[in-house]
């Protein structure tokens, strides 16, 4: 059990990372114009002080949220569970700092604790898509340890996709993945009963570039820590 009274599992996302990993960067051409995710990243970057630090978790190839907070001067940590999506961003955000690891790891007392920095580390965070690729039961945990990794009052800029599932496999550019939503609601409940105050949400209907990808409805919320 972690520090924060939650239980831990030890998850094994092995397919989902090799999936990303063979996607590589074909995942950006799939999912371009992202400007809901251009629009939150902006958001919090321009929220927190100059020279922030800030965690990026499931920050893919690095573009665009990492690169953006990056230019915008703050020192970003980016976390990705694919070693090719952390081999991508490296080359492309050179001024960051990557990581493969779990968002799971990064729990209290977790093997990826330490080297994310520990409690209460960053002014700020993202997690653009990332809890989408887990379990719903595992979601709160995630909102869990983000809570721990931000200083009081630190803001989280998330997104999912609307959609009533858990842990639902699907087809995504050749290859199978098990992804988890909520709908707008249920998102914000969720969120809330985290720890963290939604101060703006938005949504955005978005068709990607792939056949194989049907088109969403993509969540944006603002959040602020509660202390």
């Amino acid at each position: 059990m972690g520090s924060d009274g939650y239980e831990y599992g030890v998850p094994d996302r092995t397919g989902q990372a090799e999936a990303f990993d063979a996607i590589g960067d074909r995942y950006d051409d799939a999912f371009p114009h992202k400007e809901g995710q251009l629009a939150a990243g902006a958001w919090l970057a321009g929220s927190l002080p100059a020279g922030s630090r800030v965690i990026d978790l499931g920050c893919g190839s690095g573009v665009p949220t990492t690169r953006q907070l990056s230019d915008a001067g703050h020192k970003v940590v980016g976390i990705d569970l694919s070693s090719k999506m952390v081999s991508l961003a490296r080359e492309r955000v050179p001024d960051a700092v990557f990581h493969q690891m779990d968002i799971a790891d990064l729990r209290p007392g977790g093997p990826g604790e330490t080297v994310a920095g520990g409690k209460g580390r960053y002014d700020g965070a993202t997690a653009f898509f990332s809890l989408l690729m887990l379990p719903r039961a595992e979601i709160p945990l995630a909102l869990a340890t983000v809570r721990e990794l931000l200083v009081p009052s630190g803001l989280l800029a998330l997104s999912m996709v609307e959609a009533d599932v858990d842990d639902f496999a699907i087809p995504f550019l050749g290859h199978t993945i098990r992804v988890s939503g909520y709908l707008r609601d249920d998102l914000r409940r969720v969120v809330c009963d985290a720890g963290f105050e939604i101060v703006e949400e938005s949504s955005y209907s978005y068709a990607p570039a792939s056949t194989d990808v049907p088109p969403e409805e993509q969540l944006f919320l603002h959040c602020r820590r509660l202390t």
